[in-house]
Parts: structure tokens; C-alpha cells; sequence
């Protein structure tokens, strides 16, 4: 049996040892782990690894029909990704072919980050840490007034894993939470604390927003002029889903006019900005990370952990053990 492990270089992990060891626990020592770094110019040399793979696990490498047709033993693909928009999901399911994102493996970092976030821009860092290493200055009256955060109101838009997580390390920290997401059953916001609100409510009783929302069709540049007019409170606005979730110009007017506060994102609309243009660098009240809120040594042991699971579960026939499989295909014991 032969597990290949391939992507683009730069999103491989840098070793294979605790993939492998995954692997042999699951489904024993003999299996071959071929690693193979991808290339698009390539894409013949992958498909002779993928000829007689039992198992592909990748983030990014497109499978699509053609691919498929090379891969005539091929049982599962494992994602190590939450995203799997890069398989032809019809031609899988008419092979039985199993899709098996790792489904989630960074939740608690990024609500970790989103905390982060809200104290540091709560609390003024940047703007300090400027005054400070840059002007030799030392005047914490210099930094506008703000009230604490437990007489502060959260606002959580995208009430999913993260946003859960979020509101539950939040809680004891603020005020109020308030939180609207239409897909997300009125229950799970009693559950968890957190009084359901419509969008406008959430806009102007806020004085921190944070997005959690996943990009879809109904959200591109959800945050925009009319939404930023309506943030009575000038709030601290933080960006945790995608960066195509904020329409820039409007929010960098928004920043310019005092609409709102501070910004704080993780994501902007390029994954590979011009940082030495880009209109949010260079502003005191606002912090912005490379992609990195899900980066520990935690969450990347998980990002290797999960997926490998998910192929010795799948050829193991054991379906209730896969931690996600998003296509109708049956599960059965292979070995």
C-alpha cells in the first residue's frame, strides 16, 4: 500500500517524520510514504507517484478528471487544509474516491489571536510602541481615552467553530456579546452566552466587531461604506475571516474619517500584499499579521496529526472514526 504526500514546496512541512509515524500506526510498517514536491510544470512526473497511490494527501495540488484518470487505486484524498475547492468533488464521488479535509485544527489559535487583537488595540500598543522606540517618548496620556473592555460590548459576526471560541474566551472579559450569523441555530448563541442580534443591532451596539465569517457569495465586501456608517460607537473592527470579507477602500475611509477606531486583520485581499504601498502599513491603530493567527506548534502538530488519521480511518473502513468526510462515498476495509 502506497501513501504519497505531495503539494508545492513552500506549503509542505518541513519534515515527514511524524506524518509517516501517523501512517505506519494506522495501517503498519510496510506501507510505502512517498513524499514528492509538486510542481505545476511537472505535472506529469506527479502523475507517475499518484499512478499507484492508495492515498494522496494535499493542501493545493488540483485533482481534477485527468488527474483522476492516472490514479486508477486511489481510495482517499486527505486535505490538510479546511478548504477542498481544488478536487473535482463529481469526478470523486463517481470513483469513491473519499474527500477528507482535516475539518478544523487552528480554532483555539485564531480566537487566541482574536483576544489578542482586542486587548492590543484596546490598550493602544501599537500606538505606545511607536511613541516609545520611535520618539523616545514616554506619555501615556498621549494615546485617546478608552473605557475598559468589561464596560465594552463585543460584537461576533460568523458564530462557527471560531466564533464560538471566541465568545467563550471573551466571556468574563466584556460586557455584552452580541453575535448574528443566519446560518447557526438561535440555540447555540444561548448555549454559549451570546445574545443573537440582527446586523444593524450588532453595528451599533458594538464597540468591538470581530469577523469570523467563512467568504461566500453573500459576504464579498460585506463590510462596506453603509455598514461602516452605521457603527455608531467608532469600534475596533478585526478581520479574522477573509480579507475579501472587507471592501479596503471603504474601510481605510473609515480609519481616515474616525469611524471607526483601530483595525486589526490577519488577512488582506492579496495573500501576497505590497506591504511597502499598501495603505493600512505604517497607521498607529492598526496591527496587521501575515496569515499568522493560526501558527503554533500545537496547531501544525494537529494540521499533520488530522489528516493522516483521516487516510488510516478511510482504508481502515472505520467512517465514524473520520474526523470529516464531505462526499457520499462508501468506507471500506481495504487492508
Amino acid at each position: 500500500m502506497k501513501i504519497l504526500i505531495s503539494d508545492y514546496a513552500e506549503s509542505m512541512m518541513p519534515q515527514h517524520d511524524l506524518e509517516t509515524e501517523t501512517l505506519k500506526s494506522h495501517l503498519g510498517d510496510d506501507i510505502e510514504v512517498d513524499v514528492y514536491a509538486y510542481t505545476d510544470e511537472a505535472r506529469e512526473e506527479f502523475y507517475e507517484h499518484l499512478a499507484d497511490a492508495d492515498a494522496l494527501l494535499t493542501a493545493f495540488i488540483k485533482v481534477d478528471k485527468e488527474a483522476f484518470e492516472h490514479a486508477p487505486n486511489l481510495k482517499v484524498i486527505a486535505i490538510n487544509a479546511t478548504g477542498y475547492d481544488n478536487v473535482d468533488m463529481d469526478e470523486a464521488t463517481a470513483r469513491g474516491v473519499g474527500i477528507c479535509p482535516v475539518g478544523e485544527y487552528c480554532t483555539w489559535d485564531v480566537s487566541e489571536s482574536a483576544i489578542a487583537y482586542m486587548y492590543a488595540l484596546n490598550k493602544n500598543f501599537k500606538f505606545y510602541i511607536g511613541q516609545i522606540e520611535q520618539e523616545h517618548r514616554w506619555d501615556y496620556a498621549a494615546a485617546p481615552e478608552v473605557p475598559r473592555l468589561e464596560d465594552q460590548t463585543l460584537g461576533i459576526f460568523g458564530f462557527g467553530k471560531i466564533g464560538k471560541c471566541t465568545a467563550r474566551k471573551a466571556k468574563g472579559l466584556v460586557k455584552r456579546i452580541v453575535s448574528n450569523d443566519p446560518f447557526i441555530d438561535q440555540d447555540l448563541f444561548e448555549q454559549n452566552g451570546v445574545e443573537q442580534a440582527e446586523i444593524d443591532e450588532v453595528l451599533a451596539e458594538a464597540d468591538i466587531i470581530i469577523n469570523h465569517m467563512n467568504l461566500n457569495e453573500t459576504n464579498y465586501h460585506y463590510f462596506d461604506a453603509e455598514k461602516f456608517s452605521k457603527m455608531k460607537k467608532k469600534p475596533i473592527v478585526i478581520n479574522l475571516g477573509r480579507g475579501l470579507c472587507m471592501d479596503e477602500p471603504a474601510l481605510i475611509e473609515a480609519l481616515d474619517s474616525g469611524q471607526i477606531r483601530a483595525f486589526g486583520a490577519d488577512v488582506l485581499y492579496d495573500e501576497t500584499p505590497d506591504l511597502a504601498n499598501h495603505p493600512l502599513v505604517g497607521r498607529d491603530n492598526v496591527i496587521i499579521t501575515p496569515h499568522s493567527a493560526f501558527y503554533s506548534s500545537s496547531s501544525l502538530r494537529d494540521l499533520m496529526i488530522f489528516p493522516c488519521n483521516n487516510i488510516g480511518h478511510f482504508l481502515k473502513g472505520e467512517k465514524d472514526q473520520l474526523f470529516k468526510l464531505v462526499n457520499d462515498v462508501p468506507v471500506e476495509n481495504v487492508l
